[in-house]
């Protein structure tokens, strides 16, 4: 082990006592493509996957998850993230919350706002302007719309400062408002 290589632990106490973004990038390099391949052999949507490997690093991130010191880190992201595929695979997670919400919305008599989005998605309105967005806004989108993290969080995600963040965010609602009216 190099004199600039720090163990697990020391990452998890930077990431936890500092936000250290630098340590928090050094954990997943580590274990990330390991997380994924470990997940890829009880998943086989690499879609479901993906979003399971980044829901258990936004939980170390966020500090949700505490590693208490007990084991090895591998073992400790592997219980995080095995937990969020069963949910994810139930329906529990994110996509299937928001599957049941809409499902109550379809028996009102009035179209709610998200079924209003869907159907202009359905009918490439929205999903035409999204794309003409550039990578830099729909990243940004992604970030804070999708994957519903706050301006903090999406800058470190992103690499870039929490002010670029609401920026970008104000200029693609801005063009998706006049995509779209």
């Amino acid at each position: 082990m190099s004199a600039t290589t720090r163990s697990d632990g020391e990452l998890l106490r930077s990431i936890a006592a500092d936000g250290d973004r630098h340590a928090f990038e050094e954990l997943y390099r580590r274990y990330a493509p390991w997380l994924t391949a470990r997940m890829r052999s009880r998943c086989s949507d690499a879609g479901v996957v993906d979003d399971v490997v980044q829901e258990t690093f936004l939980a170390v991130w966020r500090g949700t998850a505490r590693y208490r010191e007990e084991g090895d880190v591998a073992g400790w992201l592997w219980r995080i993230g095995s937990r969020r595929l069963i949910d994810a695979l139930r329906g529990d997670g994110a996509r299937g919350r928001l599957r049941q919400a809409l499902a109550r919305l379809r028996h009102r008599d009035e179209a709610s706002a998200e079924e209003r989005v869907l159907a202009g998605v359905e009918h490439g309105d929205l999903a035409g302007a999204l794309i003409r967005l550039s990578p830099e806004l729909r990243a940004v989108l992604q970030a804070t719309v999708i994957d519903g993290l706050t301006t903090r969080e999406a800058a470190v995600l992103l690499g870039i400062p929490p002010g670029t963040v609401k920026t970008r965010a104000q200029r693609a609602r801005k063009q998706l408002r006049e995509a779209l009216a």
